[in-house]
């Protein structure tokens, strides 16, 4: 997962490949809670590994529920419907999925068994609205206070006291603002339904109801059925009670999938992109988003457990669509309309504005950021085909799916975008709630137009400080690295351990062509094997700089280094990376610290390491090493025409890479639109 402060996206032109789509967070909330209500032990499958789903669990083991983890399952041990607790303060994030659901339970747990219990969130989550749930369950008796403004968490849930609950009058809950009320009262009530049936009557029109149809079908699962007429009117038997199935696997986000149904769409021309983890099979209603993206032009095949999309109708087809079945998926229609023949419509939409964020207003200043004309309402949102596409930074306000659809918006050459933009996506990490390797995941399947994907190259000489901070700049902007001289330093243990001679050019050229060479976070492994301290000796560096003064060495390492270059960007550190690797970087940084200062600075890392050194000792083999870089035939060490000089002699690693994020922004930094 990135953690950068933004990502920047290149132009994308074209997708291929397979993806598989982590756990439905609908369905792993609601299978979490159900397993920790229920009687027994559930081993659940495939369940989703998010901030949602993190602080659901945590919450479950406040409570006393028995969570045993191994890979691909859970094993859950539930309450059976009995208070282990009577007091806990849980929090539960911006989780609507946690926070909905088990207000309701443990308010009528509360109400029943004598227990009191906080519920709380980060800010957002104590904007969005829960009144009218809270209004439903003090119908029923419930016993809860309003810890801040009325109507919204946090929330004190049971007093303390033992009480009882009117079940037999019918609850009324309003349908058009959240289904997940409904859903919190169905997941709830049947903890109450000893003594009579339990009814539930919505008012107004139910908004979202293949959510309450996933509902209605897991609660089947763990031994509920209830009777429903229409969207109006449920009934829970009497004496329902929760009860394991034993297993249950947890299908793929739909959700989620929309992403990659709309690059299909977009730039799946001659190979499509395969999802596999959800299919036409899907319980979830935002599988019916392909219809949608049918209608404006993809090809899409499916069957159980996968999709395959491929680009049909090129531009797409601007359509008007009522979205109140799949309210979610929806927000990727509002992208692909960019890239549509006329304007399309999406309405029936009003619940955006009580999600994550209010998402009708936060889609249409972010594509208006991009060019687009936007027209927005209280429940639509408008938008026209893009003409003159704009470089943006996407504000994301922590909602995963901002982040998430608007990257899409990096494959404007395919719209014609002259020039071609990239796309900031600003607070990457967001895409945690549900998607935590959501970037990752596109980058393994879309390709970038030739020469957009960004190089920054750090060369000076030997101890100058420069893989230090190519390391830190590749984390502060969430690129690849490429630590160019520990391929050399590489090629020259395996050369070594071939007994080959160092001084024989054309047979270390052969091993480095062949270099089996793996980087994994901060480690390095050669032939399967870990060599990250072999290769930070000192030792080991002086064999490098012998090797690398062969033409043909430099030479068969040279296709090498240039595979590094892979999505989102690349930050390469060497001798020789803005002159001869990369000459068209975007911005080349060369260290010009003296060897004075070099050898002082290796000579304390040294001392402190534990390591003896003697200064002069170092300065000498600086020297020598220098001398060497230099005035070698190939590729002799100075900067490029264009690079620009940092001094670090005096200078700290913070304040170096602060300096060159500053000259990085200068030529990066999207410009706003005027």
């Amino acid at each position: 997962m990135y953690t950068t402060a933004f990502l920047d996206i290149p132009p994308l032109t074209a997708a291929a490949g397979t993806v598989r789509l982590p756990g439905s967070k609908s369905i792993s909330n609601r299978v979490l809670l159900l397993a920790g209500l229920a009687d027994g032990t559930t081993d659940v499958h495939d369940l989703l590994d998010s901030d949602d789903t993190r602080v659901m669990l945590a919450a479950l083991e406040q409570l006393g529920c028995t969570l045993e983890r191994s890979p691909g399952v859970l094993r859950v041990t539930g309450l059976g419907g009995q208070l282990k607790v009577r007091q806990a303060e849980l929090f539960l994030g911006n989780a609507g999925t946690a926070m909905r659901p088990l207000t309701a339970a443990l308010a009528v747990l509360a109400a029943t068994q004598g227990a009191a219990f906080k519920l709380s969130g980060v800010a957002r989550m104590h904007e969005r609205p829960i009144g009218d749930l809270v209004d439903a369950l003090r119908q029923l008796g419930c016993p809860i206070t309003d810890l801040g403004q009325a109507g919204f968490p946090p929330l004190q849930v049971g007093c303390g006291a033992v009480g009882s609950l009117d079940t037999v009058t019918p609850i009324r809950v309003r349908g058009d603002v959240s289904s997940q009320f409904l859903t919190a009262l169905l997941l709830a009530l049947p903890l109450v339904s000893q003594n009579s049936p339990v009814t539930i009557e919505v008012e107004g029109e139910l908004i979202s109801k293949p959510y309450i149809d996933i509902t209605l079908r897991l609660l089947e699962r763990f031994g509920i059925t209830v009777h429903r007429d229409s969207y109006q009117r449920f009934v829970i038997p009497q004496g329902s009670a929760y009860r394991t199935p034993g297993r249950i696997h947890v299908e793929g986000d739909a959700s989620s999938a929309s992403y990659f149904v709309a690059l299909g769409a977009l730039a799946a021309t001659e190979h499509p992109i395969r999802i596999e983890g959800v299919g036409l099979d899907a319980i979830q209603g935002d599988i019916r988003f392909v219809e949608a993206a049918q209608a404006m032009g993809a090809q899409v095949q499916g069957g159980e457990g996968w999709l395959e999309v491929k680009r049909g109708r090129w531009p797409l087809k601007g359509i008007a669509l009522d979205c109140n079945h799949i309210p979610d998926a929806a927000m990727t229609l509002a992208v692909m309309a960019l890239y549509a023949d006329r304007p399309t419509r999406l309405s029936n939409i009003a619940s955006w504005r009580v999600k994550e964020t209010d998402r009708i207003a936060a889609m249409a200043c972010e594509l208006r950021k991009l060019g687009a004309e936007v027209i927005e309402g209280h429940d639509f949102i408008e938008v026209a085909p893009l003409q003159r596409w704009h470089s943006a930074s996407i504000h994301t306000y922590d909602d995963h799916r901002m982040a998430m659809c608007l990257s899409l918006a990096a494959l404007n050459p395919l719209a014609g975008a002259q020039p071609a933009v990239a796309v900031r996506i600003e607070d990457p990490k967001c895409v945690a709630k549900t998607f935590p390797d959501y970037f990752e995941t596109l980058f393994s399947v879309v390709s970038a137009a030739p020469g957009a994907i960004p190089v920054l190259t750090v060369d000076g000489p030997t101890a100058s400080g420069k893989g230090t901070l190519a390391s830190e700049l590749a984390r502060a902007l969430g690129y690849h690295l490429l630590d160019s001289g520990a391929l050399y330093r590489a090629t020259a243990l395996a050369a070594q351990g071939a007994g080959v001679a160092l001084t024989d050019g054309p047979a270390v050229a052969a091993i480095a062509a062949k270099l089996d060479i793996r980087f994994e976070s901060d480690l390095i492994w050669l032939k399967g094997q870990e060599i990250s301290h072999e290769l930070r000796l000192e030792s080991t560096g002086g064999l490098a700089s012998q090797v690398s003064v062969h033409p043909e060495v430099r030479q068969a390492l040279h296709e090498l280094q240039l595979s590094f270059r892979r999505l989102p960007g690349l930050v390469a550190d060497g001798r020789d990376m803005g002159t001869v690797v990369f000459p068209q970087a975007d911005l080349k940084v060369f260290l010009t610290a003296s060897a004075e200062q070099r050898a002082q600075r290796r000579h304390k890392q040294l001392i402190a390491k534990g390591i003896s050194a003697n200064i002069d000792s170092l300065l000498l083999d600086l020297q020598a090493r220098d001398e060497r870089d230099k005035n070698r035939t190939a590729s002799p060490l100075k900067p490029a025409e264009d690079a620009l000089l940092l001094d670090n002699s005096d200078l700290s690693i913070e304040t170096s890479v602060d300096q060159v994020l500053s000259w990085w922004e200068q030529r990066k930094a999207p410009k706003a639109a005027h």
